[in-house]
């Protein structure tokens, strides 16, 4: 008991070391990057539109990842947000791309689904990391 209070004294809980804070989102947002890379390859050895989309989807795919390590050495909280947020546009657009892929059956079977899928979960990470971002800022 502390200072004649009733209550047990609280416990401190550290936060997370800093280089280790985010690196999950981070982390996968460099392999989709990779496989991106991959899978748009793949398209500019084949003929028809998946050579003209593929540069598009590649720079919209790879910038995911560019933009979170950006915001991590953001210089301050709206800067960070900034950054999350081209982040998250980002991811957004990679996701359209793949549907378009996926629907039009350009590369490998089921390759553009399962990218797609991921856009899809770091798009929502990123929005939550975002809008959780914007309350504290307002806080």
């Amino acid at each position: 008991m502390c200072c004649g209070s009733d209550r047990a004294p609280r416990r401190r809980v550290s936060a997370p070391s800093y280089p280790a804070y985010g690196q999950d989102i981070r982390d996968r947002a460099f392999e989709i990057a990779c496989q991106i890379v991959g899978y748009c390859d793949d398209l500019m050895k084949r003929e028809g539109v998946g050579r003209i989309l593929a540069p598009q989807m590649l720079r919209c795919g790879t910038s995911i990842g560019a933009n979170l390590e950006e915001a991590r050495g953001g210089e301050s909280r709206r800067d960070f947000i900034s950054k999350c947020s081209i982040a998250l546009k980002e991811a957004r657009e990679s996701l359209f791309r793949l549907r378009v892929a996926e629907r039009c059956q350009l590369g490998s079977e089921g390759r553009a689904a399962a990218l797609a899928a991921e856009a899809h979960e770091l798009a929502a990470i990123i929005a939550a990391i975002v809008r959780n971002a914007r309350r504290n800022l307002a806080l």
